[in-house]
């Protein structure tokens, strides 16, 4: 594949991320789960601190702006936007993969934009899985991230046209997190993580997994639809996986040894307190705020983010939660399907 090839890659599935959500909004599966509503919940708005800190992350917000892009002239300018965006929230941010940049020295721009435009935010740098310790460190190194997303997708590669045929990352993942200098979270690109999986992360020393659910951005039918000479022949593929509500009831039942990031369909701050209650510590969101920059502009999404911070402020107040690890206290119902679901694992 040419260098320009990998450039055009990435600007297709930016267009085709759209023009699906376009097409088909996402349902969030967390509509599958109902918050039981408890009308005295003997608390102040003024009361609830939103902050997510732990021995890594120290976030003002619980919830940031997921991986999407980087690689071309156009997806430059998607993530410079999303930079701004961040910068002027306070949310964390995380850049799309950087193997192009490793490959295409002459994409790095396109990702180092967003540390040039946020000097002083949390930025997450982002590589396969299938990329050496010292790639991985590149990565990194590269916009000066604070922690790095290690992405498994074997599901896309398996539908890419160009993608890869081995899939031997358990190694690689091992010596990433051993030799990186930075936290290091291993994260599904939309097609969920079971509960064996996670634990096996767990005891490869992975401390942070996020369960990057299906439900959102659907890599299958993206890539699918990019096989021009015989489009839409993975069809069967695109319900693969588990839902993001499937994998956080699956991380429920896998090791405490472990911090549970969730993404996936994320529609509203409700489905952020959802997967919070649900045992997520933070909550990223890709194609809702890729949408709202695309339909309006990036004070669009600025206005958009700020909304989200303060509704989910309300409704923290609303379940009676000073603090996130008030949140376990929260009850909840699980929909037929869901149950039936999670009693079967």
């Amino acid at each position: 594949m040419t260098e320009s090839g990998q450039a055009h890659r990435k600007n297709e599935h930016l267009a085709l991320a759209e023009s699906n959500f376009r097409r088909t909004p996402p349902t969030s599966s967390l509509n599958d789960i109902r918050i039981t509503h408890r009308p005295m919940p003997e608390i102040s708005m003024t009361e609830v601190d939103l902050r997510m800190s732990n021995m890594d992350f120290n976030w003002q917000y619980p919830f940031y702006i997921e991986a999407m892009t980087g690689g071309s002239e156009k997806t430059g300018e998607i993530n410079q936007q999303l930079a701004v965006a961040a910068r002027e929230t306070g949310l964390a941010m995380a850049v799309g993969s950087e193997s192009i940049a490793i490959k295409e020295p002459a994409q790095a721009t396109s990702f180092q934009i967003a540390r040039e435009v946020n000097p002083d935010g949390f930025l997450m740098a982002n590589i396969g899985a299938g990329h050496s310790a010292a790639n991985a460190q590149r990565a990194v190194d590269l916009i000066h991230a604070d922690a790095l997303e290690v992405h498994v997708n074997a599901a896309q590669e398996t539908v890419m046209p160009e993608g890869d045929e081995s899939f031997y990352w358990k190694d690689n993942i091992k010596e990433i997190v051993e030799y990186v200098k930075v936290p290091v979270i291993v994260k599904e690109v939309g097609f969920g993580m079971d509960a064996q999986s996670i634990n096996e992360l767990a005891e490869m020393g992975v401390q942070y997994v996020n369960i990057g659910g299906r439900s959102g951005t659907n890599f299958a039918q993206i890539e699918d639809r990019r096989n021009r000479e015989a489009p839409e022949q993975y069809s069967f593929l695109y319900d693969w996986g588990q839902t993001t509500a499937e994998s956080l009831l699956e991380a429920q039942n896998a090791t405490d040894a472990i911090n549970v990031f969730a993404t996936g369909g994320i529609q509203s701050p409700l489905d952020i307190l959802k997967a919070q209650i649900m045992g997520a510590q933070a909550v990223g969101i890709a194609g809702h705020f890729l949408h709202t920059l695309l339909t309006t502009d990036v004070d669009g999404l600025i206005d958009e983010i700020t909304r989200w911070q303060k509704q989910l402020t309300e409704l923290y107040a609303l379940v009676g939660a000073r603090k996130a690890s008030d949140l376990v206290n929260v009850p909840y119902i699980l929909s037929p399907e869901l149950k039936n679901y999670n009693d079967q694992r």
